[in-house]
């Protein structure tokens, strides 16, 4: 009884650590393995099961499994990464390809074959691309991202020479082809230190506390700015040439000046409001009225007319019209 209860126990760490491991770049890693074999070649691909660990190079190398593919990748600054696709599986994505159908008898031992890289290099690349594409608002895009297809090894006795002693990201799936007819491992190892582009997080939107102090610093930006504006009494239309001829302490006639009729324009000529021109305080002052109403002779008041009106009168300018002679 005590045997079968430690067993009970050891059972449940395993079911509890396999579905906390399947997190981030795993959980990405799984849809995008099972995605590519189905939009690729036509294959249904489930995987049980999938954990990601840590290793040195030293234990990376002892993890391909006999006569397996070994498909190198090349990633950014130069990186290397490995991805190792096991007899049973490779069988399968072969059939698949070759006779459209998964077979359900042993897989002939046999050694991978350059025409089996060419057959798994677009579901290769076609993963990495999905995989890099979930984690885009993820860190783990800086170890997934930037990796493709390179070439592949027909056994792992090179891989101590080819890749960094440094430390390695491992995803390791169980995979099921076909409702069981293949079982077998699918493994990627990719440098853990990160040598690919951040990720593009999204900012989150302002809550309504910042919008208000946001907007309250706006609006005291902008009513504390000044603005300038135009005060005009009347308008004259003169020839260029009496214009060019005037003279300083020559007067110039305002005809239709009026002081209960002033208009105050902005700096691009527009028309904001009209006003009454009087005195305030010992200073001239004008006082806005409705815009388009009616305005009368009197003033408000507080506001008095200027003892002398602001009128000055000079000849009007007559147009000589001379004959081509």
């Amino acid at each position: 009884m005590e045997h079968i209860g430690i067993k009970l126990k050891i059972d449940h760490a395993r079911k509890t650590t396999a579905r906390s491991d399947v997190q981030g770049a795993a959980k990405a890693w799984k849809l995008a393995l099972a995605r590519s074999a189905r939009d690729a070649i036509g294959l249904e691909m489930t995987i049980p099961e999938l954990r990601q660990t840590r290793s040195s190079l030293a234990e990376l190398l002892e993890l391909p499994p006999e006569r397996a593919l070994i498909a190198m990748l090349e990633g950014p600054k130069e990186g290397l990464g490995l991805l190792v696709i096991s007899p049973e599986i490779l069988a399968g994505i072969v059939e698949i390809q070759m006779v459209g159908r998964v077979n359900a008898t042993a897989a002939i031992a046999r050694r991978p074959t350059r025409t089996d890289a060419a057959m798994v290099s677009a579901m290769i690349d076609k993963a990495l691309k999905s995989l890099q594409l979930g984690l885009a608002q993820s860190n783990d895009l800086t170890w997934t991202s930037g990796f493709s297809y390179a070439s592949f090894l027909e056994d792992a006795r090179p891989l101590g020479l080819l890749l960094e002693d440094t430390a390695y990201q491992v995803l390791f799936a169980e995979v099921s082809l076909a409702d069981g007819a293949r079982n077998g491992q699918i493994l990627l190892a990719l440098p853990a230190d990160g040598r690919g582009a951040p990720p593009k997080l999204v900012e989150p939107p302002p809550s309504r506390a910042a919008e208000m102090v946001f907007g309250a610093a706006l609006g005291e930006q902008i009513m504390g700015s000044q603005a300038e504006i135009i005060a005009v009494l009347s308008r004259v239309n003169l020839p260029l040439d009496r214009l060019l001829d005037l003279k300083v302490g020559e007067q110039v006639s305002l005809n239709e000046a009026a002081l209960d009729q002033i208009c105050l324009e902005g700096r691009d000529g527009l028309r904001i409001a009209n006003g009454k021109l009087g005195q305030n305080a010992g200073m001239r002052a004008i006082r806005i009225i409705e815009h388009g109403a009616k305005t009368s002779t009197s003033l408000a008041p507080g506001m008095h007319a200027p003892s002398q009106p602001a009128q000055i009168k000079a000849p009007a300018p007559q147009a000589e019209i001379k004959k081509a002679g």
